[in-house]
C-alpha cells in the first residue's frame, strides 16, 4: 500500500539559549493537520546562518511541503487557512478581553460566595462579581499606565482639562474594588466609585452617542482594540451603581 501521508520539512532554533517559539508552533500546526515532519533543528548560530544562506532566507523557521518552500510562520498559518495572527491581535477589533475579564470575575465572585456564604444565591455575589471585575480592569490598565492615560485622554472630559487624572484613574478603580471586595471603608470606595463612573459615563456617552467618534476604549489598557461604546459606558454605569449601592447599604 502507498504510502499517503502528508509529508513537510521544518526548519526551526533548537539552541542552547534560545528555543524559537514560532518553530514550536509552526510544529504544532502541522501535527494538528496531519502532516508528517521532518523536524531539523538548527542547534547553533552557525547552523542558522548556513541554512539561511543556502536557501536564501532571512529569517526562520522555514516550512516546505512537497518540496515547495511556504515560508515561516506567518506564512504557514494562512497557507493551512488560520489566517494571519498578527492581523488578529493588531488591527480587528476584538471584544475578547473584556468578555474574558468579566467572566472571570463572575466565576471569582461564585467562588468567593460558595466558600464564604455556601451558597451563590445572595446579593453579595453580585457585589463581588462587579467589584472584581473592576479590580481586573483597573489591573489591565496598570500595566501600563502611560498608554492608558493616552487613550484616554481621547475622550474622557475630566482628564482633557486636568491631565493628572489620566494616571489617577486606574488607582482610584483599584482602590474602589478591593474595598468593595472586603467590604471595607466603604465611605472611601462608594463616592470614588461613583465619582469615576459618572464622570466616566457622561464622557464615552458624549463621545460615542453624540459626537458620533469611533474611538478605541482604554477599559482595558492602552494597547487593546476594544471600540468605544456599549462597553465603555457599562462599565462606567456598574461604578456608579456599585457606589451609589454600597453607600446607601
Amino acid at each position: 500500500m502507498a504510502d499517503t501521508a502528508r509529508k513537510a520539512e521544518l526548519y526551526r532554533m533548537d539552541m542552547p539559549d534560545h528555543l524559537c517559539p514560532f518553530g514550536l508552533k509552526s510544529r504544532y500546526l502541522l501535527k494538528r493537520q496531519g502532516y508528517e515532519i521532518d523536524d531539523h533543528l538548527l542547534k547553533s548560530r552557525e547552523d542558522v546562518d548556513a541554512f539561511m544562506e543556502e536557501a536564501g532566507v532571512d529569517t526562520t523557521p522555514q516550512t516546505y511541503i512537497d518540496g515547495e518552500r511556504i515560508g515561516g510562520y506567518e506564512e504557514l498559518r494562512a497557507h493551512l487557512g488560520y489566517g494571519s495572527e498578527e492581523k488578529e491581535q493588531d488591527d480587528e477589533p476584538s471584544y475578547t478581553p473584556v468578555i474574558a475579564i468579566f467572566a472571570l470575575s463572575a466565576l471569582i465572585a461564585l467562588a468567593i460566595a460558595w466558600e464564604a456564604l455556601g451558597t451563590v444565591l445572595a446579593i453579595r455575589t453580585v457585589e463581588w462579581f462587579a467589584a472584581t471585575a473592576m479590580s481586573l480592569l483597573a489591573l489591565q490598565k496598570l500595566q501600563d499606565v502611560e498608554s492608558f492615560s493616552t487613550m484616554f485622554l481621547n475622550y474622557d472630559l475630566l482628564a482633557q482639562r486636568w491631565v493628572p487624572y489620566g494616571y489617577l484613574y486606574p488607582f482610584g478603580e483599584a482602590l474602589a474594588g478591593v474595598l468593595m471586595i472586603a467590604g471595607a471603608l466603604i465611605w472611601i470606595a462608594a463616592p470614588v466609585a461613583l465619582f469615576i463612573g459618572t464622570v466616566g459615563a457622561v464622557s464615552v456617552f458624549k463621545a460615542v452617542y453624540i459626537d458620533k467618534r469611533e474611538l478605541k476604549c482604554a477599559c482595558v489598557g492602552g494597547d487593546s482594540n476594544v471600540p468605544l461604546g456599549f462597553i465603555s459606558l457599562t462599565e462606567n454605569l456598574v461604578m456608579m451603581a456599585m457606589g451609589t449601592w454600597m453607600a446607601i447599604k
